[in-house]
């Protein structure tokens, strides 16, 4: 993915490059603000983002800790799917 951004007035403007197939069903719903719909999602994935953020500052847990963990936790998830 490649990502522009370009500052001109009061907001900047971010330009995403996204597959023709993406592009073809957009073009569909020529009625959706899609500049928004980006908008919100941005905003929307921050926040969770912030949540983490504030989560893990809280958390006592090492690195090596969560590295434990994760691979504790992905083969508990492989056993119950088998």
């Amino acid at each position: 993915m490649c990502t522009y951004i370009h500052v001109s007035g009061n907001m900047p403007t971010v330009s995403v490059r996204i597959p023709t197939d993406l592009k073809d069903e957009i073009d569909k719903h020529q009625e959706i603000n899609w500049s928004e719909v980006v908008r919100q999602s941005m905003w929307r994935y921050l926040h969770k983002l912030r949540l983490a953020d504030q989560i893990a500052s809280k958390s006592e847990l090492t690195e090596e800790d969560v590295v434990e963990l994760s691979k504790e936790l992905k083969k508990k998830i492989a056993e119950h799917y088998r």
